[in-house]
């Protein structure tokens, strides 16, 4: 049903990263977006069905900026290392294996039907390099009702063999046809983003001829950016006429601007430095906040506070599997953990994120890529998800967001969701 009514207590941020709060709200959703919020059901909506959620939690759905589909077998291994040779040792290994389609249908069968059982209702995934599982896996995501971008990661360098792409033509001419393949097939929740791994696995030529189909084809970028200090030795080794990490990007123009309708995403930005930073703000570039990857792979922790207070644009990212689970809850804790390090350790000028602040970053924050999302104010797409926190037994009386603090750290994103919609769709668990 794409037009409803849902009766509970209610939570979400407003644009000042303040947690709204209403006990025994009405949600009113009309033809998939938000109505508003009311205490009382006004006359002209007593036509819609009720659907009786009190005393449970009302939250938006969240969106997951930065997630690695070809990685989530092995989530939860591999923490020992640190980002590069991780990659060589699990990683890079795995993504070898989609190159199998019967493997690849497998893999993303298990990844759809997680994703499509957590909080998330949108997210952002890179692939493996190969077309046809990547087209396999938005076959996947479509069917699963979430809205999502998928990525054929592109690789002509400093890569093992099954993974690196033969030249930089080949794979510009893979990566057109999953353009092209994406328009004929006609998914209506499911979209391309270009993906470049990151700077060091992709030559000059090869970014230079994503520029091409960025322009040719306005479409969203998404890659990597100053995770690690052995990555960006690398590629100042790689670009020595570049200023910076950002610049290896921009000079081909995948960084975009503020003025353009396609959107990009750099993961990560721990170690960005202050020209970066300015950038990415002129540049309207989303960061995608990775918390659980940053400290598993031993590669630091972002300013995000600071990114906050200079008005980038934020949001999270599971990053599995650098990052261990794909729940944004667990996540949203981890940023809220990571920060405090931040402060006590590094900058003890920088506050740690407020509770309210990352449940911002993981819902309204990271949704704004798609537009109106992660809010319920009137004209947001209404993507919601009820949680059922009685099941967290107490004998405290909590507050409405007293409740969803405890519901997040306590991890009832894993055995609490009652209700998910998307776009006002309900998503059924099955």
């Amino acid at each position: 049903m794409d037009s409803f009514i849902l009766k509970g207590d209610i939570a979400y941020c407003d644009e000042n990263k303040k947690l709204v709060t209403v006990k025994d709200g009405f949600l009113i959703c009309i033809n998939g977006l938000i109505e508003g919020i009311f205490q009382d059901v006004p006359d002209r909506f007593r036509f819609l069905p009720i659907k009786d959620c009190s005393n449970q939690l009302i939250i938006p759905g969240m969106t997951d900026l930065h997630i690695h589909a070809a990685q989530y077998a092995f989530r939860g291994t591999g923490m020992d290392v640190e980002l590069l040779d991780w990659l060589q040792k699990y990683a890079f290994p795995e993504e070898s294996r989609f190159q199998d389609l019967q493997y690849a249908e497998k893999a993303y069968s298990i990844f759809a039907d997680s994703v499509k059982k957590s909080a998330t209702t949108r997210l952002c995934m890179f692939a493996s390099r190969h077309t046809d599982a990547t087209l396999l896996l938005m076959d996947k995501m479509e069917a699963s009702g979430l809205i999502s971008y998928v990525g054929k990661v592109n690789m002509d360098r400093n890569a093992p063999d099954p993974l690196r792409e033969e030249s930089a033509e080949s794979s510009f001419s893979e990566t057109e046809r999953f353009l092209r393949e994406w328009n004929e097939r006609k998914y209506r929740r499911t979209f391309p983003i270009l993906t470049p791994r990151f700077t060091p696995s992709c030559t000059d030529e090869l970014m230079d001829r994503l520029g091409e189909l960025k322009e040719k084809y306005a479409v969203s970028v998404q890659s990597h950016l100053s995770e690690n200090p052995s990555e960006i030795q690398f590629v100042s080794e790689l670009c020595p006429w570049t200023n910076d990490y950002f610049e290896a990007y921009d000079q081909f123009g995948l960084l975009g601007n503020r003025n353009q309708t396609e959107k990009c995403i750099m993961a990560h930005c721990i170690w960005s430095s202050e020209r970066e930073v300015d950038k990415l703000k002129e540049n309207g570039v989303f960061v995608a906040h990775c918390p659980s990857s940053n400290v598993n792979v031993r590669s630091g922790i972002a300013p995000v506070k600071k990114y906050l207070e200079r008005g980038l644009k934020v949001g999270l990212g599971s990053d599995v599997a650098g990052g261990e689970t794909e729940s944004l809850f667990s996540t949203i804790t981890d940023a809220i953990k990571a920060s405090k390090v931040y402060t006590r350790f590094i900058d003890e000028k920088t506050m740690p994120l407020t509770f309210e602040e990352a449940f911002y970053l993981a819902t309204r924050g990271g949704g704004e890529f798609f537009g109106k999302v992660g809010a319920f104010e009137q004209g947001y797409e209404a993507d919601v998800i009820v949680l059922r926190d009685e099941l967290l037994k107490t004998t405290m009386n909590f507050t409405i967001a007293e409740r969803l603090e405890r519901s997040v750290y306590l991890g009832l994103d894993r055995m609490g969701i009652t209700h998910k919609f998307v776009q006002g769709k309900e998503i059924s668990s099955d």
